[in-house]
C-alpha cells in the first residue's frame, strides 16, 4: 500500500472491509491521539482506552467523519476530547491552580508572559510541563496541548473544542499565565531570551 495514500482513500477501503486499510489508518493517527489524551488525562491507561475507543468507534462507524469539515486527524481529536469529557464529568474533583482566576473579566497578559510561557514550552522540561497542564482546568488544557504540542492552528482548535477563534486566544493566554504562574511557585524561572514559538 502507497505510504502517500490519503486518509479518505483508506477510508472508503476501511468502509469496504479493507482490514489493511484501517491498520494504516491506525499507525499513522493513533500516535499523536495518545499523546494528547495522556497529557489531557495524565493516566497511560485511561488515555489508551480513549485511543482505542476512538478507533473501535471510527471501525464501527459510530462516529461520522466528513471530510469537507477538515481533517481526519482533527477529527479524531475532537472525538478524543469529547470521550475525556466525559471522564471529567464523572471526576468533578480536577484541582485547578490555586490563586489564579479565570473570570471573563480579567486582565490581558502582557506580553513578557506570553514570551516566557512560550520558552517553558519549547525548552527541555517536559516533566515539568507535564505537570504545570495537569492542573489546569480541562477547557485550558485542551487549547494548550493542541496549540503547543499538536502545533494546530486557531482555526483547527476552534473546530476541534466547538468554540469560536477569540475564545481560542482568550483560553490560550489564560492557560499560558497560570503555567507561568506554577513555574513560578516551583522557583523555576527560564531564560527570556531563549528562541519562542511563532503565532500559527
Amino acid at each position: 500500500m502507497d505510504n502517500q495514500e490519503t486518509d479518505s482513500s483508506l477510508l472508503t477501503k476501511m468502509r469496504d472491509g479493507d482490514v489493511a486499510a484501517f491498520q494504516r489508518l491506525y499507525q499513522r493517527h493513533q500516535g499523536p491521539i495518545y499523546r494528547y489524551a495522556l497529557m489531557r488525562c495524565g493516566q497511560s491507561a485511561l488515555a489508551a482506552d480513549v485511543v482505542q475507543d476512538v478507533f473501535m468507534g471510527l471501525l464501527s462507524k459510530s462516529y461520522r467523519y466528513d471530510a469537507g469539515l477538515g481533517s481526519l486527524q482533527n477529527f479524531l481529536f475532537g472525538v478524543a476530547r469529547n470521550l475525556l469529557l466525559k471522564q471529567d464529568q464523572a471526576e468533578r474533583r480536577r484541582q485547578s491552580l490555586p490563586g489564579y482566576s479565570d473570570e471573563d473579566g480579567e486582565e490581558v497578559l502582557m506580553s513578557e508572559t506570553t514570551e516566557l510561557a512560550d520558552v517553558i514550552f519549547h525548552q527541555q522540561m517536559t516533566e515539568h510541563v507535564r505537570q504545570a497542564v495537569s492542573v489546569l482546568r480541562p477547557h485550558y488544557r485542551d487549547v494548550i496541548i493542541l496549540y503547543e504540542l499538536q502545533e494546530l492552528s486557531y482555526a483547527e482548535i476552534a473546530v476541534i473544542c466547538d468554540i469560536d477563534i477569540g475564545t481560542v486566544r482568550s483560553r490560550l493566554s489564560r492557560a499560558r499565565a497560570a503555567i507561568l504562574q506554577y513555574s513560578e511557585r516551583l522557583g523555576w524561572r527560564p531564560d527570556a531570551a531563549a528562541k519562542t514559538g511563532t503565532q500559527r
